[in-house]
Order: structure tokens, then sequence, then C-alpha cells
């Protein structure tokens, strides 16, 4: 069952970097709310590797993010400030996503990417720790 997990971590952690650069080809396309849209994938999917190790899942984004930050932003395994670049690649996906007249300037773009980099930059170590302990 171990084995399963890594492997279900290990895929979402690549579906995470993947994400991340589409995020980076759709900014240099000018297409900045589709960049910002793969940028919050690339997060939310780095979060889902880390929760696939404790053999978390949840039907809803909210419950991925609510459950990451109570068990590794409170319990000090990530620095807190993931937990601020999280809420505001959500937010700011849900709005470039569903309201009408919003608008995502390139340098907005630029910034969610330079974060979602930073997020998966500061979950890789761990996750590949975790790996390792798994046989």
């Amino acid at each position: 069952m171990e084995g399963r997990v890594k492997e279900l971590s290990q895929y979402r952690f690549r579906r995470a970097e993947e994400e991340l650069r589409s995020a980076g080809i759709l900014l240099k396309a000018k297409q900045f709310k589709a960049s910002i849209n793969r940028s919050y994938y690339s997060i939310f999917h780095a979060l889902r590797s880390v929760t696939a190790l404790d053999h978390f899942d949840s039907g809803k984004h909210s419950g991925v993010i609510a459950y990451f930050n109570r068990h590794y932003i409170k319990e000090g395994v990530f620095d807190k400030s993931l937990s601020k670049m999280i809420d505001t690649a959500y937010r700011l996906r849900e709005k470039a996503d569903y309201e009408d007249f919003f608008t995502v300037s390139k340098k907005k773009a630029q910034e969610q990417l330079k974060k979602a980099k930073k997020v998966l930059d500061s979950i890789r170590p761990y996750l590949e720790e975790r790996w390792n302990d798994i046989s």
C-alpha cells in the first residue's frame, strides 16, 4: 500500500511541475488569466502530493488547502508565508475563472508564477525525503 501512496504522490508532484511549465508558456503567450489558472493548479497538485502521503484527499479545493494549513503550516513543517501564497493563488484563480470583466496584468501573472515556483521549491525537498523513507 505504501508504494502506491508514494507513486501517487510522485505522480501528483510531476503534474504540479507540468502545470508550472504550462503557466510559463501561457505567460509568454500573453494569456494572463490562463497562466494564473495554471499557476494555481501547480500549487494545488503540489499540496495534493503532500496530502497523498497521509492518505488524505478532498473533493473540494478548500478542503485540501485547510488540511495542508492545519497539518503542515500550523505544525511548522512549512513556513507560514506559503499559506498566504496559497490563499492568494486560490482567490485570484477563482476571480480570473469566474468573474466577468476581471482582467489580469502581466505583472500579476508573473508574480503568481514566481509564487507557484516558490511553493514547489519549498515542498520538493520535503517530498523527496518522505519518498526516500518509503520502500
